[in-house]
């Protein structure tokens, strides 16, 4: 862990250093073609499991009452900060 963070930082670092370079504004389109080649490398890679594979359903139900209670809690707190605090003063 602490490796993947060192590497991380000595990126940051190295692209403070040479952030006036010329064709450092062409990493963009680099990360993204890289970053899509993780994605391809991960989905082949869980498709080959099938210890993943079987458990598919039960992975994807909780997904689902994850996102489902992420969301509604969201919306909750949004709810209440807005009526809490930015109508505090009175009703509009």
């Amino acid at each position: 862990m602490f490796t993947v963070l060192g590497i991380m930082f000595l990126g940051v670092g190295v692209g403070y250093l040479l952030r006036n370079v010329r064709h450092t504004s062409k990493v963009g389109g680099v990360i993204s073609v890289t970053i899509y080649l993780l994605l391809l490398s991960l989905g082949l890679s869980i498709g080959s499991n099938e210890n993943i594979v079987k458990n598919l359903p039960v992975f994807g139900g909780q997904a689902l009452v994850i996102a489902l209670f992420s969301m509604a809690g969201s919306i909750l707190s949004g709810w209440l900060i807005y009526k809490y605090i930015f109508k505090k003063g009175g009703r509009s």
